[in-house]
């Protein structure tokens, strides 16, 4: 499938049919069940501010970010994108904490965006079946911890993210047929409690008997599905939403499983809080084409899906699970013709519509402690590589920076690309495409060779015409204009 012609910034692209293969690399799911540890309680706001002292430089002082002076927002196109964790750092039990002892690295690293994990109570560690919202007390620090990190995150420049899991949210209550679907424990920032029941699930949900609208997207199995047509579950998640944004300081959402709910509401609950020029991004782990095994190399049905989810949301961009699936195996099994699709453009939603397109190697699902489909572990920095000099909005994962020592690598490849001045909608020349070599220029400003072919010949960029090399690895060099 092809893309049409562009109208705007948005390709008016060709739909397609709804049938999809299973996906190779699938997510865990983990189950929202009475045996669930118990809910630490928390004092409502309410009674929090009510019980703090004044603002005269106390705890109190912090518990909104007024007299912040927040880093002025930026153009999108600018994102430099880092996951500020992985699947394993609930486990540390001070992560807020030991973020923040890393600010100096963050900053050496000139990322314009940090993203964090779910902020609120979880039936699961790592806060992906979240329970009680205003429940800021998780397994990666407090509520008072997080907004020291924010704090401090604006005053180095740098633009907090919150990791936003609002498809489906954990019940604290049994109905009279023991089923978990009832809410009650959870209270706003005015003191009110979110005593959602029934009337909040979808009724399509083949688990915990929701009463509510048909489901706008697919079903969550773990936890009770979120019914987005309900303007008062809506308003619920707004008012959440604005006091993350003006108690905690966050700039931004990533949207967990944006599958789940329809982007009509990404595109309301971006309106109603950060507005369309903030950088938001939403996660759609979807499911590639595969044949006997072997990656297709056409993946337009996927690639359709990420644009169409964009053309609902309007503000929203995506993470690009196609490009991370071409080029991880282009890399992995030498075959770098994957690397242009059949109008010479970039194979993934990166080709299509690059400046709603946000680039990464790995993150906490598909690498970490979970490993679902990760990046060929020596081949990592080249994948950087590519996505550094690329078109697009690059995503970096701490444990690529941090874990495996990686930053220096990492850090001169952004430092090139910040030289160079490439933006997420910088042009893209694909000079050649083969199967062991791939070469590319970027604003007639950098050119990328990867792959073992070491003489490419009239491509390579000449001294005389203004080039020299720059940063480069196994397999993989750059050269930049002088």
């Amino acid at each position: 499938m092809q893309a049409r012609a562009v109208i705007g910034s948005c390709p008016a692209v060709r739909p397609v049919a709804a049938a999809r293969a299973p996906c190779q690399p699938r997510r865990l799911r983990m189950r929202c069940a009475a045996s669930a540890e118990p809910v630490e309680k928390v004092e409502s706001v309410a009674e929090e501010k009510a019980a703090a002292p004044k603002a005269d430089g106390s705890p109190a002082a912090a518990a909104g970010f007024a007299d912040v002076q927040r880093p002025p927002r930026i153009p999108i196109e600018d994102t430099i994108l880092f996951q500020g964790f992985g699947w394993d750092s609930c486990k540390d039990g001070a992560w807020y904490k030991k973020v923040e002892s890393m600010i100096p690295q963050l900053q050496a690293a000139k990322i314009t965006h940090l993203w964090l994990p779910p902020p609120s109570q979880s039936v699961a560690p790592q806060g992906y079946l979240p329970g009680q919202l205003y429940n800021l007390k998780s397994k990666y620090g407090n509520k008072e911890e997080l907004q020291s990190l924010n704090r401090a995150l604006m005053a180095a420049g740098i633009r907090p993210m919150a990791d936003i899991v609002i498809n489906h949210r954990c019940a604290d209550q049994q109905d009279e047929n023991g089923v978990w679907n009832k809410y009650g424990d959870d209270v706003s920032h005015d003191g009110k409690p979110i005593n959602w029941d029934q009337w909040a699930i979808t009724c399509d949900d083949p688990k915990f008997n929701g009463t509510g609208n048909p489901d706008s997207g697919d079903d969550y199995e773990a936890a009770p599905d979120l019914d987005h047509h309900n303007k008062e579950l809506r308003d619920s998640l707004v008012d959440w939403l604005n006091w993350l944004k003006t108690d905690l300081g966050f700039e931004g959402w990533r949207f967990d499983y944006v599958r789940g709910f329809a982007a009509e509401y990404v595109k309301e609950y971006i309106e109603r809080t950060q507005g369309p020029d903030c950088f938001n991004v939403g996660e759609n782990f979807l499911n590639l084409q595969w044949n006997d095994g072997s990656l297709d190399y056409n993946q337009d049905g996927a690639r359709q899906m990420l644009v169409d989810f964009v053309e609902g949301a309007k503000c929203c961009t995506m993470f690009d699970f196609v490009t991370k699936g071409i080029l991880q195996e282009a890399v992995k099994n030498t075959q770098y013709d994957r690397l242009k699709d059949g109008n010479g453009k970039a194979p993934g939603m990166l080709g299509w519509w690059p400046e709603k397109t946000c680039t990464f190697i790995d993150n906490h699902d598909t690498g970490s402690s979970q490993g679902h489909w990760p990046f060929p572990n020596e081949k990592v920095v080249q994948g950087y590589a590519y996505i550094l000099t690329h078109p697009g909005i690059p995503c970096l994962f701490w444990e690529h920076h941090f874990d495996w020592g990686l930053a220096d690598e990492i850090n001169a490849l952004v430092e090139l690309r910040l030289r160079a001045g490439i933006k997420a909608n910088s042009k893209l020349e694909i000079l050649c495409a083969e199967h062991d070599v791939y070469v590319a220029r970027i604003d007639d400003k950098v050119t990328i060779k990867m792959g073992p072919r070491y003489d490419i010949g009239d491509l390579a960029p000449k001294e005389s015409d203004g080039w020299k090399k720059s940063v480069r690895g196994a397999d993989w060099c750059t050269w930049e204009k002088a």
